[in-house]
This record gives structure tokens, C-alpha cells and sequence, in this order.
């Protein structure tokens, strides 16, 4: 993940490497180190199960939501994401909004291709399937609240 630029100072400098250069955001330069603390509580093994498993909730994140009449999943769900629309761009915005004021999950607005999208992220080692469970209901229930009036 190393890049350079004229602006760029420290970063590819001799023999070692940055910390920065092991993700894209040159603002969070030590996030190397929480890779690294990661592997070494967890190992490679353990590591390994825990980004299957936050793949695997998201993949049921994205069957669940997919069985909702009016809800769309827009990507193919092959990592943590799922990205997520229900009918118009302000529909999207209610449902959020009313999911966020909830409590029960956070999940963020975004634009893909175009169109507003909750962007769902499961990457938290502590997220179950009751956790979905639980914020899949929580979309239901602002889904059925009403349309934007």
C-alpha cells in the first residue's frame, strides 16, 4: 500500500517501512501497529476466522434485508460491506436517519453509482448473529414507520 508524493515526508524513506504504508490512510499512519497487535494476540489462525466471520454476518445481513419488499441490495457481498437502498435517494436518508436515532446499530449513508445507500459494516470482533438479527429488525421497523412525508 506504498505511495509517494512530493508532499509526503518520511514515508518509503530508506530500508523500513512506515507504518502508514500497510493501509490507505496516510492521516492514520499507526494503524500498522494495530495490524501487527492483532496478529500477535490473535494469529494468523484466529485472525483469519474473525474476517470470515465478520464476512459471514455480513453475507446474512445481506440475505435477510434481500427477503424485504422494497429493500435492495446493491452489491455483491464478498467481504464485511453491504450497501443497501430502499427505493428513492430520501427514502434511503429516513430509514437511516430512524435506524441511527434507534440506537440499536449504527449504520451510515453513502452514494454508489450514484444512488443514496446505507452503507452496513461489520467489522467489530464482538458482532453476533443476534447483533444482525437485532439491526435487521430495527430497519423493519423504521422501514414500516412510514414514507417521508
Amino acid at each position: 500500500m506504498t505511495y509517494s508524493a512530493a508532499y509526503i515526508k518520511g514515508q518509503g524513506e530508506g530500508d523500513l517501512r512506515s507504518p502508514g504504508d500497510f493501509v490507505l490512510e496516510s492521516s492514520r499512519r499507526a494503524r500498522g501497529f494495530a495490524t501487527w497487535a492483532a496478529l500477535r494476540q490473535l494469529g494468523r489462525r484466529d485472525l483469519a476466522q474473525l474476517i470470515e466471520r465478520c464476512c459471514a454476518l455480513a453475507r446474512r445481513f445481506g440475505e435477510q434485508l434481500t427477503d424485504i419488499e422494497g429493500v435492495r441490495v446493491l452489491n455483491d457481498i464478498v467481504l464485511n460491506q453491504v450497501l443497501v437502498c430502499f427505493g428513492s435517494d430520501g427514502e434511503t436518508d429516513r430509514v437511516i436517519r430512524e435506524v441511527q436515532q434507534s440506537g440499536e446499530c449504527w449504520m451510515g449513508a453513502t452514494s454508489w453509482r450514484g444512488q443514496r445507500a446505507m452503507r452496513i459494516s461489520v467489522s467489530s470482533w464482538s458482532t453476533t448473529e443476534a447483533d444482525v438479527d437485532r439491526s435487521v429488525n430495527a430497519i423493519r421497523a423504521a422501514l414500516s414507520s412510514g414514507p417521508i412525508s
